[in-house]
């Protein structure tokens, strides 16, 4: 089991920067991946990016690659969202994920532990 837990998002303008974190109940270095997501009313959430515990690789969706990044500090137990450059359409509650065992780290289903979520508003 492995309960996370999101800081506190913000508001910034356009070409603002904030860091997102998520503290885990567990210890991340049992993990096999972790993952942020977001999501706007109205529409699926989208995985943002994610990170494979073993090696540290990082993958990331077309529209935040360069401006967002994504690390994991295991002796922190923490996971955390750089993002740089951002934009109006980068708002949303953003939430942070985990995978115990192996598998798939790409949809909502693939992810059983999540966090509550936190708001990012980018104001033009």
């Amino acid at each position: 089991q492995m309960q996370l837990a999101e800081s506190e998002g913000g508001s910034v303008q356009t070409g603002g920067s904030l860091r997102l974190s998520c503290a885990a109940s567990a210890d991340t270095a049992g993990t096999y991946c972790m993952a942020w997501f977001r999501q706007v009313p109205g529409k699926e959430r989208e995985r943002v990016g994610a990170i494979y515990t073993r090696d540290g690789s990082t993958v990331y969706a077309d529209s935040v690659r360069g401006r967002f990044t994504i690390a994991q500090e295991n002796d922190k137990n923490t996971l955390y969202l750089r993002m740089n450059n951002l934009k109006p359409e980068d708002s949303a509650m953003y939430y942070c994920s985990a995978r115990l065992s192996g598998g798939g780290c790409f949809m909502v289903s693939d992810f059983p532990y999540w966090g509550q979520g936190t708001q990012v508003t980018v104001s033009s």
